[in-house]
């Protein structure tokens, strides 16, 4: 039986075990199909960006590593970023931060503008890809003392206000172009990192700041703006400005997108956890998947119990059409393309998972006060056969099964990577 006939049978068997169970993998997989992860720009070239304004990776953000081939280029770090996407199956985003335009010269960030993205948008286009955006408060000048949009220089603020508003309008440039809402997602390092004596006036500076920069009105369709809360960053231990609550509120109160970090948060406490709480009061949320180890540390994402009580979070409130799932991890000490096609291929698996789950039998259990069923099916459940539905979706969607990825990424390795010139790592 050749290798093919060998995976169709495991794909015929998997359906039948999981309808004994009552899931449809068919449905499971139509389902997925419509799932779209946002890929981060920045895991392919260690957040460096293409400004050469001589300023160093800060501002609380810090990646270790040194493996050859960093993608020194846009032209570099799309070929990369191809790639990745021909690993991982079905269509996905792409998520740039501000930093990432093609400049051809000296450009502060509050003179950045559409003409800067063409590039990327032309790319997009040609490879049916839709873009999301983010300003960029770090790694700057003006953001070297720890402060952004809540800085007590009223001139800085300006600086980085307008910073915004030129990044909501690229945004909006975006989805107009792609046919879909561009997401924006603002996330700001602003913090101190010992005890301060002042909480109350960052926090209403960042307020009016954010109010400024969100003042005017573009058409959901086109853009949806996010805010990111965070309660610690390096330098930032102490006291940040844009905390959890201040930043629940001023989603609620404003109509904006709440962005969730899997790192943002103390490290005994899960995102998961908040999903079905926050879209209670909020009508989306963004995700940054990621994975700490012992602080936030992104690492790249792997299959575990924090990823799939994530989408199983998410599957089982029906959420799929509310919430956008990005990925936010850096680690310049492996291959950078397969670290893509690893968390991104990881993300997904956890969403085909929740949905081969036998959620109304678990309901069904959990009702009738069924606790030992519940538990019992909840444990079988980690046994079923996903990965041959996994490996017959890579196969209908012309992506590898398996672990066949790797070679091919070991020969673009050889082909490409090895080819570039070898360069030091931030940290």
């Amino acid at each position: 039986m050749t290798h093919s006939a060998n995976s169709q049978k495991a794909y015929e068997l998997a359906i039948e075990k999981y309808a004994s169970m009552g899931v449809d993998v068919e449905q499971a997989l139509q389902r997925l199909k419509s799932v779209a992860i946002s890929v981060h720009c920045w895991q392919g070239d260690d957040v460096a960006g293409f400004e050469d304004n001589g300023t160093a990776l800060g501002s609380g953000l810090a990646v270790t590593g040194n493996y050859p081939g960093r993608a020194r280029t846009a032209d570099e770090l799309r070929t990369d970023l191809e790639m990745a996407y021909s690993l991982i199956p079905g269509k996905h985003r792409l998520n740039l931060h501000a930093l990432y335009g093609e400049f051809h010269g000296p450009v502060d960030r509050n003179e950045i503008g559409v003409e800067h993205f063409q590039g990327w948008m032309d790319w997009a286009g040609s490879n049916g890809i839709s873009l999301d955006f983010n300003p960029s408060y770090f790694s700057h000048p003006k953001a070297n003392d720890g402060f952004t949009l809540s800085h007590p220089d009223a001139g800085i603020r300006r600086f980085w206000v307008d910073h915004g508003i030129a990044c909501r309008k690229i945004g909006a440039a975006m989805g107009k172009a792609q046919g879909n809402a561009c997401v924006n997602n603002v996330w700001v390092p602003d913090g101190y990192k010992d005890t301060p004596a002042d909480r109350k006036a960052p926090r209403e500076r960042l307020a009016a700041s954010l109010d400024a920069v969100f003042a005017e009105s573009i058409d959901k369709s086109y853009l949806l703006d996010a805010v990111e809360c965070k309660l610690f960053g390096i330098g930032s231990e102490s006291y940040v400005v844009g905390s959890h609550e201040f930043y629940m509120g001023y989603a609620i109160s404003r109509d904006k997108v709440l962005c969730l970090d899997a790192g943002h948060f103390h490290p005994t406490e899960v995102i998961s956890d908040k999903i079905t709480s926050t879209l209670l009061y909020v009508d989306e949320l963004l995700l940054h998947v990621s994975r700490g180890v012992r602080w936030d540390s992104d690492h790249v994402v792997t299959f575990s119990d924090e990823l799939q009580s994530i989408m199983q979070e998410i599957v089982r409130g029906d959420y799929l059409d509310r919430v956008h799932i990005g990925l936010d991890f850096f680690d310049a000490s492996i291959n950078r393309v397969a670290a893509w096609a690893i968390g991104t291929r990881n993300a997904l698996k956890a969403v085909l998972a929740a949905l081969l789950e036998p959620t109304e039998m678990l309901r069904r259990y959990e009702a009738d006060g069924d606790y030992t069923g519940r538990l019992a099916i909840l444990e079988e459940q980690k046994m079923m056969p996903l990965g041959a539905v996994w490996d017959h979706y890579c196969e209908i969607s012309g992506a590898p099964a398996g672990s066949q990825w790797l070679e091919k990424v070991r020969d673009y390795e050889t082909d490409v990577l090895s080819h570039r010139a070898s360069h030091t790592a931030s940290v």
